[in-house]
C-alpha cells in the first residue's frame, strides 16, 4: 500500500520501533464482524443458529468475526434484525459507553447506525435514544437500520448539531461523539480514504470536532459521561480535542473505560467474566499518549485501538465524566391525549407491548408511540419520533414495519412463522403472495423466521397477501 508522504513520515515519528509492524499490517486482510443484536437474541443463542462459521472478537461480549467469503446480509437472519455488520474496532465505542436501561441516550453523529443500534439495545426499550446525522440522506439508512433492530424508543434527526442545544441543555445521561474525522485508522480497509486526507488533511476536521465536542458538553447533565471516538490516529484530533475540551469545560475529567467495565487497573491488558459471553480481554488496547498533545496527565486515560496490535482496525476513544455545572434544564413536553379510531383501538388490544395513552401522538393519520419524558421538538427537522405503530385508515388500521420489527411473537398472537432458511422465507421478503395456514383465521398476522420477526401479511384463506416493506425488499 502506497501511503501518502506526510502521512507516512508523521506515523514513523509517532510509531517508532513499531512503525514497521503498523507497515507489515496494511499488508494484510481486514477483518469482516457482525454484532449481536441483544435486543432479540443472546450471543450464545446466536452461536447454535448461526448460518456461516463465526469467531469471537475478544473485545465485544455480541461481537464476531465471520469470512470474507460469507454473505450475512444475504440471509433471513439480517432481515429479522438479529445483527448488524459492521468492523470490529468499530463496535467499541458504543460497548464502552456505560449506558443503562432507563438512560436518556445521544448518538451525535449516527448514520448509517452502527454505533446507535447497540445503545438501543443496551436501553432494552426503557429511556430515550435520539440519533442525529446532519445529512438527511445518511439519516434515512440510520432510520432503517433502527427500526430493523427494534428499537422501540427512538427519535431520529437531522440536523447540524449546535442547533440540537436549545432543545436538550443539560438533558442526556449519556452522549457518544463519533466525531468526522480524517480516516487515518481505515487506509488498510478503504484505501480510497487516502484521497480524502490528501484533499482535506487533519486540519479540517479538527476545526469540526472541536465544535462539535463543545456542543456535546452542553447537552450532557452534570455526572453523566460522554464518549468522544475517531477512527484516525492523528494527535491533533484525538488528545488534542479532548484537552480543548477540558480547557473550555474544566468540569470535565477523563476516566479510564477499561476501568470502568473491569473493575482493574492496567497500562496495557485488561480483561474481565462477563455472565453472558464469557471473558472479555482488552489485549492489545493502548492506552493515551499525554506528550502527543499538552502533557496532561488524565489524557492517558483515552484508548488507542492500532491494526498491528489487534485483529482490526485504527479508533483512539476518550470516555469523559462532567461534574457540576449552572446551565439551566430543558423543560418535557407536555402530556397530551389523542384520539384513536375504534379499528386501530381494537387491533392494539392485541400487541402486548406497554402502550400509555398519553404518550400517542398522531401526524396526519400516522400513529406514534413517543417515549417519555421527551422535549417538545417542534422546529427541528424530524424524521421520526418514537415507534410508528402503523396508519389509521377509514375502516381499518395498517401496522407499521416498524411495529413488526419490534416485536416478538410473544407480543402478537397470530403468527406465521416460516423455517428461517426456507424458499418461503426469501419469497416473502421479495414481497411475493406466499400460501400459508394458520388457526387464527383471516386478517393481519406476524410473519416470522424461526420465530424472529420479519414483518406483516394480511391472509385471505391460505392466501397471505404480502405487507413487507418494498423499500426493505430482498433484491
Amino acid at each position: 500500500m502506497k501511503l501518502p508522504q506526510t502521512f507516512e513520515e508523521r506515523m514513523r515519528s509517532l510509531l517508532g520501533e513499531e512503525y514497521s509492524d503498523y507497515e507489515k499490517s496494511l499488508e494484510q486482510k481486514h477483518y469482516s464482524g457482525l454484532r449481536v443484536n441483544t435486543l432479540k437474541i443472546t450471543p450464545e443463542e446466536f452461536e447454535k443458529i448461526s448460518p456461516f462459521k463465526i469467531t469471537r472478537i475478544p473485545w465485544i461480549r455480541n461481537g464476531y468475526y465471520y469470512e470474507a467469503e460469507e454473505q450475512p446480509a444475504r440471509h433471513p437472519y439480517y432481515f429479522a434484525g438479529l445483527y448488524y455488520i459492521q468492523e470490529p474496532s468499530a463496535m467499541t465505542p458504543a460497548s464502552l459507553l456505560p449506558v443503562t436501561p432507563g438512560d436518556k441516550v445521544l448518538d451525535l453523529c449516527a448514520a448509517p447506525g452502527g454505533k446507535s443500534t447497540e445503545l438501543g439495545a443496551r436501553l432494552q426499550g426503557k429511556g430515550l435514544l435520539v440519533s442525529n446525522d446532519i445529512s438527511n440522506s445518511r439519516a434515512k439508512a440510520l432510520l432503517k437500520n433502527i427500526e430493523l433492530f427494534g428499537i422501540r424508543n427512538p427519535v431520529i434527526i437531522s440536523e447540524a448539531p449546535g442547533k440540537l442545544t436549545d432543545y436538550f441543555t443539560e438533558y442526556f445521561d449519556k452522549i457518544l461523539v463519533d466525531a468526522p474525522c480524517s480516516g487515518e485508522g481505515m487506509f488498510r480497509k478503504s484505501p480510497a480514504i487516502m484521497k480524502n486526507w490528501e484533499q482535506y488533511g487533519v486540519e479540517y476536521y479538527n476545526k469540526l470536532q472541536k465544535e462539535i465536542i463543545l456542543q456535546a458538553a452542553r447537552m450532557l447533565k452534570p455526572g453523566g459521561y460522554m464518549l468522544y471516538s475517531t477512527c484516525t490516529f492523528s494527535p491533533e484530533e484525538n488528545e488534542g480535542t479532548i484537552s480543548y475540551l477540558l480547557d473550555q469545560f474544566p468540569e470535565f475529567q477523563v476516566v479510564d473505560p477499561l476501568v470502568m467495565n473491569t473493575g482493574t487497573d492496567n497500562d496495557e491488558v485488561s480483561s474481565h467474566k462477563d455472565s453472558s459471553a464469557g471473558l472479555v480481554s482488552y489485549e492489545g488496547f493502548s492506552h493515551g499518549r499525554p506528550d502527543w498533545a499538552d502533557g496532561r496527565e488524565e489524557l492517558k486515560n483515552c484508548i488507542r485501538l492500532w491494526p498491528h496490535k489487534i485483529k482490526g482496525e485504527g479508533h483512539f476513544i476518550a470516555l469523559l465524566r462532567k461534574g457540576e455545572s449552572v446551565m439551566g434544564q430543558s423543560t418535557n413536553r407536555a402530556g397530551s391525549s389523542v384520539k384513536i379510531t375504534s379499528e386501530t383501538e381494537e387491533f392494539l388490544k392485541h400487541v402486548h407491548l406497554p402502550i400509555s395513552p398519553e404518550n400517542l401522538m398522531t401526524k396526519e393519520d400516522r400513529l406514534y408511540l413517543l417515549p417519555e419524558g421527551l422535549p417538545d421538538l417542534k422546529g427541528l427537522r424530524l424524521l421520526r419520533q418514537g415507534l410508528l405503530l402503523g396508519e389509521m385508515k377509514k375502516g381499518r388500521f395498517e401496522p407499521s414495519q416498524a411495529l413488526a420489527s419490534a416485536l416478538t411473537p410473544g407480543d402478537f398472537k397470530k403468527v406465521i412463522d416460516l423455517p428461517g432458511n426456507s424458499s418461503e422465507a426469501i419469497k416473502y421478503l421479495k414481497c411475493e403472495t406466499i400460501t400459508a395456514e394458520t388457526q387464527f383465521g383471516d386478517g393481519y398476522h406476524l410473519v416470522t423466521a424461526d420465530s424472529y420477526s420479519l414483518g406483516w401479511g394480511k391472509l385471505s384463506g391460505n392466501s397471505l397477501k404480502n405487507k413487507y416493506l418494498p423499500g426493505w425488499r430482498w433484491m
